[in-house]
């Protein structure tokens, strides 16, 4: 059994190795999927209230209830492969509730990236909340202030996505391997 966690701010390439994930059959959960279920159970719509709400969820129950409502979705996932990643950790306190729950099969993987690489992936992609780097810069600061900095310094592995999408992916296939 292994648990890979990413972390990594907008932009740093966490979905980019999920995908990669993927297309080798490693099941992804990703706790942003929680916070989306959330904005729908309130009635709001997760594109325009994901931070509220995740700030909100973490207020209401705690700096580790969105790790702690992942935890079935891995468990399940787990029974169905040896390897699963983790998309989306936010900070220090929801490595903890991994490391505690998975021991010495948690593996988190830090992904970095230069603030203005990320911002045009995110143009690339025709995200509007990054017409100016200002939005951009407000998100990197909320998730930094969930404790983002203390989780990114507790990687047990970290990518630098500065090069080639080919040479990211053959990266992250060697740490899945």
């Amino acid at each position: 059994m292994r648990v890979i966690g990413t972390v990594g701010l907008a932009g740093s390439g966490k979905g980019e190795f999920a995908a990669v994930a993927e297309t080798t059959d490693v099941p992804v959960v990703t706790m942003g999927d929680v916070i989306r279920a959330e904005c729908r159970d309130r009635g709001l719509d997760p594109a325009e209230h994901h931070g509220e709400v995740a700030a909100s969820l973490r207020e209401e129950r705690g700096p580790t209830a969105i790790a702690e409502a992942s935890l079935p979705h891995i468990e399940a996932a787990l029974e169905r492969s040896e390897t699963v990643v983790v998309d989306g950790i936010r900070s220090g306190t929801e490595v903890d509730v991994f490391e505690d729950r998975f021991g010495a099969a948690f593996v988190l993987v830090g992904i970095e990236a230069p603030f203005e690489l990320r911002k045009e992936r995110l143009d690339e992609r025709g995200r509007d909340d990054v017409e100016s780097g200002e939005a951009l810069a407000a998100r990197d600061e909320r998730e930094l202030g969930f404790g983002l900095r203390d989780a990114l310094q507790r990687a047990d592995v970290t990518i630098e996505n500065t090069g080639s999408l080919d040479r990211f992916r053959r990266r992250v296939r060697g740490v899945l391997e």
